[in-house]
C-alpha cells in the first residue's frame, strides 16, 4: 500500500485529509523545508510542492508570481527532489506529491526522473498539463516505483474522460471545484456537491477539492462531501508576505493550517 493509500485508509471516521500547497524555493529552500515541518505539525497529511516552472499556464496570480520567484532563484526539479530527499531524513509518514508541469520531467528523463522521485520519498506527481491521453508512458515509469499519478478533474470534465481517468489515477484525484486559475473566483458548495457525486459514479479512489478554499468556513463546508482539502493560495499569499520575516511566515502559515486542519478534523 502507498503512503497516499495509508495516509487515506488511516483517517478516523468523518475526519477529512488535509493538503497544504507551498511553491517548493518560494522564499528559498531552507524556508520550504521549515514550512514543510510546520504545516505536518499543523495538521498536514499530505503535502504538495510545486515544482517551479516559467510558464505555470494553469496558476493564478498569486501561485504564478511564486513559480516566478522560485525560478528566479534558479531552483530547479532537482533541488525540489533534494528537499524531498532532506524531509524523508526526520519524517516518513506524510506524504509528498509533486505538482507541476511537463517540461521539466521531459528534460529530466520520464524513467530517470520516476526513479529519482521514489529515492528522493516522493508518493505521488501531478503534471496539470498532461492529459490521460498522453500519459501512459509517464505512468508505466511511475507505476514501476509505485509512485501514485494523480489527475485534475474539472467541472467540465466529461463522464467519457472520467472512465478514462479511472483506468490511469492512483492515489487520489484532484476535483478543481472553479472554472478557471487557482485562487479565482467564488466556490460554490452546491456544485461542487454534485460533481463530487459524479465523479464517484466512476473513479473509485480519494477525491480531494482545491481552487477557491481561503480559510476554516470554506474548508469545513467542502470537507462535509470530499474526501481531502486542498488549500495553496491563501498559504502562498503568507509565503510572499512575510519573505523577510521567516518566523511570521511560519506563524501565519501555521496558524492557518491549524484553523483548517482543526476544522475539517
Amino acid at each position: 500500500m502507498s503512503r497516499l493509500s495509508q495516509v487515506f485508509s488511516k483517517l478516523p471516521v468523518n475526519q477529512k485529509a488535509f493538503i497544504p500547497f507551498i511553491t517548493a524555493g518560494d522564499s528559498g529552500l531552507d524556508n520550504t523545508y521549515e514550512l514543510m515541518q510546520t504545516l505536518v505539525e499543523n495538521g498536514a497529511d499530505v503535502i504538495e510542492l510545486g515544482v517551479p516552472f516559467s510558464d505555470p499556464m494553469a496558476d493564478g496570480p498569486m501561485i504564478a508570481k511564486s513559480h516566478e520567484r522560485a525560478v528566479a532563484d534558479g531552483v530547479s526539479l532537482h533541488d525540489v527532489l533534494d528537499l524531498v530527499k532532506r524531509f524523508r531524513q526526520t519524517n516518513n509518514t506524510t506524504a509528498i506529491v509533486l505538482m507541476g508541469y511537463l517540461n521539466p520531467i521531459e528534460v529530466f528523463g520520464y524513467q530517470a526522473f520516476a526513479t529519482a522521485a521514489s529515492n528522493s520519498g516522493v508518493d505521488g506527481v501531478l503534471v496539470v498539463d498532461m492529459p490521460p491521453e498522453e500519459a501512459s508512458d509517464l505512468k508505466q515509469d511511475l507505476d514501476a516505483v509505485d509512485i501514485d499519478f494523480i489527475f485534475l478533474v474539472a467541472p467540465t470534465t466529461t463522464n467519457d474522460r472520467l472512465v478514462s481517468l479511472a483506468n490511469m489515477a492512483s492515489g487520489f484525484v484532484y476535483f478543481v471545484s472553479l472554472k478557471g486559475v487557482t485562487g479565482a473566483g467564488h466556490l460554490d458548495v452546491d456544485s461542487v456537491n454534485s460533481n463530487l457525486n459524479r465523479i464517484r459514479q466512476y473513479i473509485d479512489l480519494p477525491v480531494g477539492v482545491g481552487f477557491g478554499i481561503k480559510d476554516a468556513a470554506t474548508a469545513l463546508a467542502v470537507s462535509k462531501h470530499a474526501d481531502a482539502v486542498i488549500v495553496g493560495s491563501s498559504l502562498v499569499a503568507f509565503v510572499e508576505k512575510y519573505a523577510a520575516d521567516k518566523d511570521k511566515m511560519l506563524s501565519t502559515v501555521g496558524e492557518l493550517a491549524n484553523e483548517i486542519s482543526s476544522a475539517i478534523k
